[in-house]
Parts: C-alpha cells; sequence; structure tokens
C-alpha cells in the first residue's frame, strides 16, 4: 500500500525531510501546507507536489493523505499535530515535540485516542555513529555508565526569524540545540526516567527573548548523572552538535569524534578502539540520518508498531526542558 505524505512547513527541515520521502519506496509526496504562497509554490515544484493548501484544516478537509509530517515554528506543532491525529493521520513533529510539557501530554493522548502514530523527529538516534557507541553500551564495553556531558551549542553562529521569538519558539537554544544532547545522553543511557533537574539558563551573547545559554544537570533513575550544555553564539563549544562523553566504571567513550579509550590499570595503559569515522564529517547532520528516521516510522506504520522516538520520548524531554527553566527562575533544584 502506498503512503500518501503530506508536509506542513516549507523550510530547510521539511525540505529534508521530503528528500527522505523521496528516497523510500511505496509513499508518495501528495501535499504541502504553507501560509506562504510564494514558498509553497517553490517546494511543491522541487518536490513534484500537486496538492497545496494555506492550512492544515484545508489540507485535512480535502481528505487523501496518510501522514502529515509537522516542521512549523513550534507553537504550531500540538494544534497541528492534534488536529491530524484526531482526523486519523500519522504524524511525524519536529523537535522540540511542543511548547511545553503540558502540551506535549495532549499530543500523546490524542495519539492514543485515535490510535493514530505519533513520532518525535530525534534524528540523532538514527546516526551510524550514535548507534556504535549504543552497541558498545550494549555490549558492556563501558560496565555501568556513571556520567556523561553533552553539547547542543552553535559556535559563532544562531539563528534569527522565529527561532529566537518566544511566542513562536517557547525557549532559545535549550529548546533548539539543547534538546538533541538532552535526547542523545538519554538514549544513550537507555531511556531512563530524570529524576531532578538543576539547570542555569541566560541571555547572554544576544538581545534574544529567549534564552541563548544553558549549562543542565539532570539525575537519572539508576543513578548516571549528564551534564546538557547549549548555546548561540558561543566563541567555543568541546563538541560539535549532539557530541556526547560518557564514563563508565570500565571505559570512556566519545561521540563526535568517535572512539572508545579502555584502561588496564595492572598495565597503567590505555587502549584505543577507533571504529574508523572521520574525525570531523565533511557533512554534520547527514541525510541518511534523516532517512533512516523516517524509514523507521514509515516501518512502524506497516507493522503496528510504536515508533521510537515517539510520544513518550518527546514528552519526557519537554519535561526536562520546563523543569530546566523553572530550575534556573527558582535557582534551585527541581524534582521530577
Amino acid at each position: 500500500m502506498t503512503l500518501k505524505i503530506a508536509f506542513s512547513g516549507t523550510g530547510h527541515i521539511s525540505r529534508v525531510h521530503a528528500r527522505a520521502a523521496q528516497s523510500l519506496d511505496g509513499v508518495e509526496l501528495a501535499a504541502v501546507v504553507n501560509h506562504r504562497p510564494a514558498s509553497m509554490a517553490d517546494f511543491a515544484a522541487q518536490f513534484s507536489i500537486d496538492r497545496q493548501y494555506r492550512a492544515v484544516r484545508e489540507l485535512l478537509s480535502a481528505g487523501g493523505v496518510d501522514i502529515l509530517i509537522v516542521s512549523t515554528p513550534n507553537y504550531l506543532h500540538a494544534p497541528q499535530t492534534i488536529a491530524a491525529l484526531n482526523a486519523g493521520l500519522h504524524v511525524m513533529v519536529e523537535k522540540p515535540m511542543a511548547m511545553n510539557g503540558a502540551e506535549a501530554e495532549r499530543m500523546l493522548r490524542a495519539s492514543e485516542a485515535a490510535g493514530a502514530k505519533l513520532m518525535v523527529a530525534h534524528c540523532w538516534r538514527f546516526d551510524e555513529e550514535v548507534n556504535w557507541i549504543k552497541r558498545q553500551i550494549d555490549d558492556g564495553a563501558l560496565g555501568t555508565i556513571l556520567r556523561t556531558k553533552g553539547y547542543g551549542v552553535h559556535v559563532n553562529w544562531g539563528p534569527g526569524g522565529w527561532f529566537v521569538e518566544a511566542r513562536a519558539a517557547g525557549g532559545g537554544a535549550l529548546a533548539d540545540m539543547g534538546i538533541h544532547a538532552i535526547d542523545v545522553a538519554r538514549y544513550l543511557l537507555g531511556d531512563p526516567q530524570p529524576l531532578s533537574v538543576y539547570a542555569k539558563i541566560a541571555t547572554e551573547y544576544t538581545d534574544y527573548d529567549v534564552d541563548d545559554s544553558g549549562t543542565i544537570w539532570v539525575n537519572w533513575a539508576g543513578g548516571a548523572s549528564s551534564i546538557i550544555e547549549s548555546g548561540w553564539w558561543w566563541p567555543h563549544a568541546d563538541g560539535p552538535e549532539a557530541s556526547t562523553q560518557l564514563y563508565g566504571t570500565l571505559a570512556f567513550a566519545r561521540l563526535f569524534p568517535t572512539r572508545l579509550e579502555i584502561p588496564d590499570r595492572a598495565a597503567e595503559t590505555v587502549r584505543t578502539v577507533d571504529p574508523g569515522y572521520p574525525p570531523v564529517r565533511d557533512e554534520h547532520c547527514p541525510q541518511i540520518m534523516y532517512d533512516r528516521q523516517l524509514r523507521h516510522f514509515i516501518d512502524c506504520i506497516h507493522h503496528d508498531k510504536t515508533p521510537t522516538p515517539g510520544a513518550a520520548e518527546g514528552l519526557v524531554n519537554m519535561r526536562i526542558i520546563d523543569a530546566a527553566l523553572e530550575s534556573s527562575r527558582r535557582n534551585d533544584v527541581v524534582h521530577l
């Protein structure tokens, strides 16, 4: 059965998802939604899409699609996703899942009530190097992981437009970049529940009305803890987007550049396991990562499986974001 996909939003990431759809068999790029006619026409021409709509409600009234990919500003994620789910469409929504945890909770409930699939596009779970590290962890090479440190920072750069407007984005660098580092840490740790969050979130490099800097400490069920750095316009970061360090009882692992370091205390030596990935990638966010992501979603629809990352994973990440903002406001630990 051919699945017909519609795209809400015509920006960069929506075009990445459209290219992913083009790479798959059994899907049709059927429709596009955007309030800007010129951008919508350009998107439709690029991907040979006939049907164009100014609003999601118009698309849903017309019918004839199976999947909606939501790549709009954050404030539209929840209403567009819930409307599509209520109409029986499966939805993949960009990160952050919503403006806050309360919206994310409503999206999860809508998915459950409709019996439709909801996936959150935490793309790094589909990266080859991330999953090489995950296999080392699952095979026991690191022992028990005690702590991680991860990065979601744009160095000497930051976005503009709706990304820096609180009414449209909800949050700034934390919601845009930090959430990548949060999700990668949680994925590598086996998706534990957060127990507490302490954070300092601020606007230090710009005059935006959203944050451009953040440092977060998350304590997880099971005993591990994670430090997350998020930022725009920082003069330096210790690693690129989603770069993560993991400290285990048996070994140290690093993602980007990716390697494993196994100490031999008796011999006072360290053996490095190098999987052979380049220290710096030509394209840090490769298209194939998004191709795998959409392929997973399509497979879940065909075989009636719950997507991972789904609404549950996205909701946990939003609760961490909420707790970090509250912790920073209160200058205190927030227990979850």
